[in-house]
């Protein structure tokens, strides 16, 4: 499918005119993204939450508040591109804060106590998986350089296909320096959509059901060093996620035929 195509149809159906579409696309974005995070909550208990503040019986407080965390870090970073915030450490740091503000804890290191809750990089090693990060003191020089690319790769643009290829970068780029301690996932998502919605595309997510696959495409592509494979990986999320909305929006205007039967006139 051709993707330049398939981001045209979407925009042409101005689907956020719609009545509440960029709110409920919105909290799909935040539903899969915490999900993958360990989150229990379904999507309409996720929409009760945010929409009349009801947290799901028998499902753990910190889900709930993991939720509602992430829906103020994403409104935080599409009000930042709208008013095109510059991507700084301490912005990066913001997006962090946010989505740790009330799950995040004090870490006690060779230098103190680091509270997850206010954005600060990690002074510790940090492993996921089989997978050790780069050493925190890294951490600062390599995020000052992803910085670097998105100035630079937003500068020499040609295309939205390039903008959207950044957006997946950083996204890459960042859970791979895994600067924080906890929330590396979620902030590097939303960073990626920041990208996106400065650059005008569609707002992209990884879907739950893809989480397995989405977490061997992050280990494929560290290990043979290839972007090409987590671009690939991240591409197919958007085409889905696009079709899926393209669809639902034209099944909308042609609901399904009535079956025979009386009908009947009040």
């Amino acid at each position: 499918m051709d993707l330049l195509k398939l981001i045209s149809e979407y925009k042409d159906l101005n689907l956020s005119k719609a009545i509440d579409f960029d709110k409920f696309n919105m909290y799909a974005i935040v539903h899969h993204s915490t999900t993958i995070e360990g989150s229990t909550l379904t999507e309409i208990e996720t929409q009760l939450l945010l929409d009349e503040n009801l947290t799901p019986k028998g499902k753990p407080l910190d889900h709930s508040l993991m939720v509602r965390d992430h829906y103020t870090a994403l409104k935080f970073v599409l009000d930042a591109a709208d008013k095109k915030q510059p991507v700084t450490p301490a912005f990066i740091q913001q997006i962090n804060a946010s989505v740790m503000k009330n799950t995040g804890i004090i870490y006690e290191t060779v230098f103190g106590q680091i509270d997850s809750t206010q954005g600060a990089f990690r002074k510790g090693s940090v492993r996921a998986g089989n997978s050790y990060f780069p050493s925190y003191d890294k951490v600062p020089t390599m995020v000052e350089k992803l910085i670097g690319q998105i100035k630079g790769d937003l500068n020499n643009s040609n295309s939205s296909l390039d903008d959207l290829n950044l957006s997946f970068d950083v996204h890459f780029g960042l859970v791979s320096i895994h600067p924080f301690y906890d929330g590396n996932g979620r902030t590097s998502r939303l960073l990626m959509n920041y990208i996106q919605q400065l650059c005008n595309l569609p707002l992209g997510m990884v879907f739950k059901e893809d989480k397995q696959d989405y977490f061997e495409a992050l280990i494929k592509t560290r290990e043979n060093e290839d972007i090409s494979i987590f671009r690939k990986f991240m591409t197919d999320q958007y085409v889905k996620h696009l079709s899926q909305e393209i669809k639902r929006y034209k099944d909308s205007l042609n609901p399904p035929k009535k079956g025979k039967g009386y009908s009947f006139i009040f």
